[in-house]
């Protein structure tokens, strides 16, 4: 049988942009060459116009562009991850066995199924993928997988074949669909069967690790119904509250009331049965059946069933009794001193801020007591006999505390404290009284290590009003008087007062003050003129420090030199007043044409003690070209009073260069007359007292009767008699008759800056009483 000249297969729609039409086919298998429009059978070596390559070229291209209707036609109702390009690829196969099976040789619609299923299997499951399908394969399978040619012979065949074919893609796409649907529906049963069985080993394993941690767990576990019934409890719980079951299950949680509950505990309680509170914690304590106090750091929480509905309270109990314990002993070790049992100060700021906190309408008294001379106890006994003799006082101290309101406390080393609180009325006697039994108290001698020791004491007292001060300034007020107490002989008591205080509060402002006033050239100096009293001429001027401070303005050395002295700044500060006076003179020395200008410079005791007090006074007139007789170091009297030679040695060096030294306030320090001949001294400065006793007309005669004796003893001496304090003619007048050599005073001139020396020393304008 001769084939058919090949014709061009019938005008179709172009596919779509995209699709995989005119790409290049992998190599085909042999069988695929023959002629599609054969009866499936091999051609002979003569058959056929075309070659067979060109035949099954054309046939791949029409496979591929079937392939591409089908795609379009149910991709879009397909559940897969491929591209369209994918997907179409994926449907080429399937073509060409629906291809192969319509042209098969005997006719086989079964190969239809294995098509249908292969659907189901890349998700085309939707029904409208199934009708598109079919109507894709009506349409389009014979027209373009059918016999190739142009006659009409044998095309009702194909299409009888492809209407076949139709049925066994539905078979087979129905089939694979309920298999797959039997399949799921077993894999869901499976998965609810295995769920419900993990469920059930879970809610056992749960019920399991449950019971665990209640019947093992290190705190105390109740269960209780929401009317305060217990229900169950843990063995760690029967524990706590001694072992005996039952007094703790079934019993209601409200028969365990304490006194020590705070009003809040059971106010929560009532939240929490009511489903108002999900759960709350506090610290409670609990009475066991002997009595004891259990103290617990409780938590209970809502326990609710599926539906959110209330059903349950559950208690988990922590005890914190040894903790406790254990607080409130370290809390007493923090607030008591460890020597005297008494509270300390940490305690008694506590109190004392209480007191202060009070009502307006109440008020409080403070005794701050030190103990006098307590210091020579420790150093001639040791310590341990300081230490007794504390405990003693603080016995006695505590015996004289005891009405209501007081309390005693030590503050640290001697020093102790007893406050007393209440009304307004009679609140500075109730203080006074305790002063009184305190001092009393303190009188009896105190036997010790086989001998009596008397122990006195100085209290300072403040009283006043509740919520006027602050804790800490009653207690630096009650220090301050304290010291006053002490200042003024020792084993008495004063009260507070305010303007001591403020001075008190500033002289330790002007000490903390005092090191940086130097650096910044706070201080200056003033000049008094030395005058002859013979003729009025100035002799010289006695340098005088002062402070420039910058809240309390110009300070005389009144203010401070006491504070230097005790600081140890007065050495530095010494020798910068040496250095800028000595500077000075020499200055006036040049101005004056050479004329010789004294300076006098007061030396504290301290300097004396200083071992550069030679050295550097060397230095100084070295530096400045001052001559050594031009300066004159001034000591007071009291300062030499009973020195030894190793005291007087710097004084005597400095009076073998040619300094001058000046005893200064003489007369007031009552030292032996004799011991004028061991000091060094060429100049003596008479004490303004004596001078004050010539102001009144007529004069004392027991002053004058002491000056004259004291200006002839000089005199014979050698020494030159200077006094101070001359306000008046009448003294001056007095004084000269009486041979002293110079003065100073108002009546001269009033200390001034440097130029006024000069001024004074050029005009002669000191006036000379006649």
């Amino acid at each position: 049988m001769r084939l058919p000249a090949p014709t061009p297969p019938p005008a179709t729609p172009s596919p779509s942009r995209g699709s995989d039409t005119g790409r290049a086919t992998p190599p085909q298998d042999p069988r695929d060459a023959r002629d599609p429009q054969a009866p499936l059978a091999t051609p002979g070596p003569n058959s056929g116009r075309a070659p067979l390559r060109e035949l099954r070229s054309g046939l791949e291209d029409r496979i591929a562009r079937f392939a591409t209707i089908w795609g379009r036609a149910i991709f879009p109702v397909t559940a897969t991850s491929l591209t369209r390009p994918e997907f179409e690829r994926h449907l080429v196969p399937l073509t060409r066995t629906l291809t192969e099976a319509l042209h098969a040789r005997p006719f086989d619609a079964g190969v239809a199924q294995r098509v249908g299923a292969e659907l189901v299997a890349v998700h085309c499951t939707d029904p409208e993928a199934l009708a598109g399908t079919l109507g894709v394969v009506e349409s389009y399978l014979v027209l373009y997988c059918g016999p190739d040619g142009s006659g009409t012979e044998g095309t009702e065949e194909y299409r009888s074949r492809c209407a076949r074919l139709q049925h066994g893609i539905a078979a087979g796409y129905a089939r694979a669909l309920r298999e797959r649907t039997l399949r799921e529906q077993e894999a869901i049963a499976r998965s609810a069967l295995t769920a419900r069985i993990d469920a059930q080993q879970a809610l056992h394993a749960s019920e399991e690790r449950f019971r665990a941690v209640f019947e093992g767990a290190a705190v105390g576990i109740g269960i209780a119904d929401l009317q305060g019934n217990v229900l169950e409890v843990n063995d760690t719980l029967l524990q706590m509250f001694g072992g005996l079951e039952g007094h703790v299950r079934g019993r209601n949680v409200s028969e365990w009331g304490h006194p020590d509950d705070t009003p809040h505990v059971w106010r929560m309680y009532g939240e929490l049965v009511r489903g108002e509170r999900e759960h709350y914690r506090v610290e409670k304590p609990y009475y066991r059946h002997d009595g004891t106090v259990l103290w617990t750091n409780l938590t209970v929480s809502l326990l609710r069933d599926a539906d959110g509905v209330p059903q349950y309270q559950l208690a988990l109990m922590e005890d914190t009794t040894e903790r406790r314990l254990l607080n409130l002993r370290l809390r007493y070790e923090a607030t008591h001193d460890a020597l005297t049992g008494l509270p300390n100060r940490t305690l008694f700021f506590e109190r004392l801020e209480k007191a202060l906190g009070g009502a307006p309408t109440s008020r409080f008294g403070l005794c701050y007591l030190d103990l006098d001379g307590f210091k020579a106890v420790n150093d001639s006994l040791g310590h341990s006999a300081g230490d007794r003799l504390l405990v003693e006082v603080a016995d006695r101290l505590q015996s004289c505390a005891t009405g209501p309101g007081e309390v005693v406390a030590r503050l640290g080393g001697d020093e102790f404290v007893a406050l007393t609180t209440g009304p307004a009325a009679g609140s500075e006697e109730k203080v006074t009284d305790l002063a009184v039994r305190i001092l009393s108290a303190l009188s009896t001698p105190i036997r010790l290590e086989g001998r009596e020791l008397t122990v006195r004491g100085s209290i300072g007292i403040v009283e006043g009003r509740a919520g006027e001060r602050t804790a800490a300034e009653v207690l630096r007020s009650a220090d301050i008087t304290m010291y006053r107490a002490k200042a003024a002989g020792g084993n008495r008591f004063e009260f507070a007062d305010a303007e001591a205080d403020a001075r008190a509060i500033t002289r330790h402002g002007l000490t903390n003050a005092l090191p940086a006033a130097l650096e910044r050239g706070e201080f200056f100096i003033e000049y008094q003129p030395l005058v002859h009293m013979h003729d009025g001429s100035v002799h010289g001027a006695e340098a005088l420090v002062r402070w420039s401070h910058p809240q309390y303005g110009v300070l005389g050395p009144d203010r401070f030199i006491p504070l230097a002295e005790r600081t140890g700044l007065i050495v530095p500060l010494g020798r910068w007043v040496l250095e800028e006076s000595v500077r000075q003179a020499r200055n006036w020395q040049r101005q004056h044409g050479g004329a010789t200008l004294r300076v006098n410079v007061n030396l504290s005791p301290t300097q004396l003690h200083h071992p550069g007090l030679v050295a550097d006074t060397v230095r100084v007139l070295e530096s400045s070209g001052l001559a050594p007789g031009s300066l004159c170091l001034e000591v007071t009297e009291s300062a030499l009073i009973g020195a030894d030679d190793e005291l007087l040695e710097p004084l005597r060096r400095l009076a073998a260069l040619g300094v001058d030294i000046a005893l200064d306030d003489f007369g007031t320090g009552y030292s032996n007359l004799a011991n004028l001949r061991r000091l060094p001294v060429s100049v003596l400065k008479l004490d303004r007292s004596f001078t004050q006793g010539m102001q009144q007309q007529p004069a004392n005669p027991v002053d004058v009767k002491i000056v004259e004796g004291i200006v002839a003893l000089a005199h014979s001496l050698e020494l030159a008699v200077t006094v101070e304090g001359v306000e008046t003619g009448a003294q001056a007048a007095q004084l000269r008759a009486l041979g002293c050599d110079t003065a100073q005073g108002w009546y001269y001139a009033r200390p001034g800056a440097p130029d006024r020396i000069h001024a004074l020393s050029l005009s002669d304008a000191v006036p000379t009483p006649s």
